[in-house]
């Protein structure tokens, strides 16, 4: 009789020892699955990471028909939204230095290089290369790819072309020197000119570069000086003062001469100087810390892609620095552009030096037209 205890004693043991080893694969197959289940997360988590945001910020110098063109056409094709603020370059440059540590927008889009480099040069901008790196030229992007540049725009010389022929207009900054335009050129007041303080630059920065004197520059300022009959307050004064023949020749911008010229019916036409003219380099960036990253990287994209180059060329008279866009307008692809080499650091350097020389010294006063 006790052994049949014993045995009884034994199965009812062995029987509690089976059901408690039945309950661990169960708690095994819900900890799989609960590690399984954070593996899942961890990698959603990586593809959200790398999904557009709700929204890129832009700051750009563009003007609104431009920027609200692309803003229709960016939404439409990401689904998300795009805000702009439509200022200045230089604002724009003072806007993200003080936004640095709170950082508010996402791209950068549109400024000279020289804007950009001293962007960079104070840590303000992230380091993206565009997936059509290999179609833009090394002159026209950062070395470390911190900016890309998308238009440029050559310097040159505007004539009125229904007072003079395509022979006798100057064929070089040199020849606009000459006596026989002694009041004939108007010029836009360069101090409040982007434009003019390049082009006035330039004609310093030829001899400066071997010399590091700019005095020969001032005496060529001065030469010219002496031929201008007036230095407009404005654009659309010396554009009018161009065109109804109160001069005949000024010095400005290629693109704004043809759009002035197609859009306008203003009598205008142009001449790239032989030896060579600036060329600014407008660029892009992505804003370092920028709130909405791959938002911003697929906007930079978008605003580059040839068809955007294309139109951009078409409807707005930017000349595109990609090289591999095709049917261009023929006032782009048939013009010879002879850029200058130009330390565009050193240039920034000393432009503000040489600019404010030229306003103290070289400047006729008498000539100055106000608004």
């Amino acid at each position: 009789m006790k052994k049949v205890w014993m045995f009884l004693l034994v199965v009812c043991f062995g029987l509690v020892l089976a059901g408690c080893m039945a309950g661990n694969p169960q708690e095994t197959q819900t900890s799989t699955s609960e590690s399984d289940n954070n593996s899942s997360n961890s990698s959603n988590s990586t593809e959200t990471d790398n999904e557009l945001e709700d929204k890129v910020v832009v700051y750009s110098p563009h003007g609104k028909d431009i920027l609200s063109d692309f803003q229709q056409q960016f939404e439409a094709e990401y689904g998300i939204e795009m805000e702009f603020l439509d200022m200045g370059s230089q604002e724009i440059l003072d806007r993200v230095r003080s936004e640095a540590n709170n950082t508010q927008a996402d791209v950068w889009w549109g400024a000279p290089q020289v804007n950009f480099d001293q962007a960079k040069e104070e840590g303000l901008l992230a380091e993206y290369k565009p997936s059509y790196a290999d179609q833009i030229d090394d002159m026209y992007h950062d070395e470390d790819w911190m900016w890309s540049g998308t238009s440029i725009t050559p310097e040159v010389i505007l004539y009125n072309s229904k007072e003079l022929s395509e022979e006798e207009v100057p064929k070089d900054w040199d020849d606009l020197l000459d006596p026989k335009w002694k009041d004939e050129i108007i010029i836009r007041y360069p101090l409040a000119s982007g434009t003019m303080r390049t082009i006035f630059s330039a004609m310093i920065y030829r001899t400066y570069q071997d010399t590091e004197d700019p005095q020969e520059g001032y005496d060529w300022l001065q030469k010219l000086d002496e031929n201008t009959k007036e230095y407009s307050a404005n654009p659309e004064i010396m554009y009018n003062q161009v065109a109804k023949g109160v001069g005949l020749l000024s010095v400005w911008n290629m693109p704004d001469t043809v759009m002035l010229a197609e859009e306008k019916g203003y009598p205008f036409d142009y001449v790239i100087p032989e030896s060579g003219t600036p060329v600014l380099t407008e660029g892009i960036a992505i804003i370092k810390d920028a709130p909405n990253p791959n938002a911003a990287e697929a906007f930079y994209e978008f605003v580059n892609t040839p068809e955007a180059a294309k139109l951009l060329a078409e409807t707005y008279y930017r000349i595109p620095t990609r090289n591999d866009v095709t049917d261009l307008p023929a006032w782009i692809t048939e013009t010879d552009i002879n850029a200058m080499d130009i330390d565009w650091t050193l240039f920034q350097e000393k432009s503000g030096e040489w600019m404010e020389h030229w306003d103290n010294n070289i400047k006729n006063t008498e000539k100055e037209q106000q608004e």
